[in-house]
């Protein structure tokens, strides 16, 4: 029988808690719920508040189907809060609001990672942050990626803007920033700005362009996930790669400290730990007074 629990006063079926969802790792759908509802709930739903969820589900683990929704899955509950938010050709559609506890059990049950826009649900296409995504093309790797990271942290500084990093959970890094509110359109520019002039600075580290044939040893900076139709992966989330590997906030001081890529990877295990340290690292993303104009 699935197993009914109580979370928050709302009837959860918690379903298959003994299935492998991470061979290499022997991890379990439980043991990922654990995780969610133990160590990664006070964080991550700081970081989900208010913001349209877009799912990668793979519900057979990372090695099975994989598919990304934006639609509230079937059979949805009812008390999961639905946000109208813009899409195609100026129509209106749902999209979840993960905003408590059952809701992000009930969301996590369903094996996703969790992916958000650079907006709120109501202010769609107005961006209260901005992202760099960086991803570096083999041979280079995640230390690479730091010392772009870095040479961004220091360009957006010279504009009054402050920034976050966290690992992408896969191979790579994300730089944040917090805004005050500005369009899409017009971070998505000032972003592509200053990728142009990170590959113009760091011509040997750096491509700005997503053709493959430029990518090979160098760090692609994506600035493209600042339209308002993109996301990015959640602060918390587990990923669905070989490892339950986690888009883990990290220090300056590990960023600028990094030579080797295993020293930039967290697992769900991990993050209790780092938790109990340093506390919620991006935490100044979501806080109001951190926020600077683009310039």
């Amino acid at each position: 029988m699935t197993p009914i629990t109580e979370v928050e006063g709302r009837r959860l079926a918690l379903s298959n808690l003994d299935k492998v969802l991470y061979p290499a790792t022997g991890t379990t759908k439980g043991e990922v719920l654990h995780y969610y509802a133990a160590t990664a709930a006070g964080a991550l739903l700081a970081h989900l508040h208010n913001r349209p969820v877009s799912f990668l589900r793979y519900p057979d683990g990372p090695d099975g189907q994989r598919f990304f929704t934006k639609n509230p899955p079937p059979g949805t509950p009812s008390w999961v809060r639905v946000a109208e938010v813009p899409r195609h050709m100026a129509q209106q559609a749902g999209q979840v609001l993960i905003q408590d506890l059952a809701s992000l059990m009930w969301a996590a049950n369903l094996v996703v990672e969790f992916h958000t826009p650079q907006w709120q649900a109501d202010s769609p296409g107005i961006a209260d942050r901005m992202v760099f995504d960086l991803d570096p093309g083999a041979p280079a790797t995640v230390v690479e990626c730091c010392a772009v990271a870095l040479w961004l942290r220091d360009r957006l500084a010279a504009d009054g803007l402050l920034a976050y990093g966290k690992t992408s959970g896969s191979k790579g890094l994300h730089v944040l920033v917090p805004l005050e509110p500005a369009s899409s359109d017009r971070v998505s520019a000032y972003a592509k700005q200053l990728a142009v002039e990170a590959e113009r600075d760091l011509p040997e580290l750096v491509v700005h362009r997503m053709t493959r044939a430029l990518r090979p040893g160098k760090v692609f900076v994506d600035f493209s996930q600042n339209a308002a139709a993109k996301t990015t992966a959640t602060a918390y989330t587990l990923r669905a790669r070989a490892e339950p590997t986690v888009s883990a906030p990290v220090a300056w001081a590990e960023i600028e400290g990094c030579r080797s890529p295993a020293e930039l990877v967290f697992l769900a295990d991990d993050m209790a730990g780092r938790l109990a340290r340093y506390g919620d690292l991006l935490g100044p993303l979501i806080n109001p007074n951190r926020a600077r104009p683009l310039p």
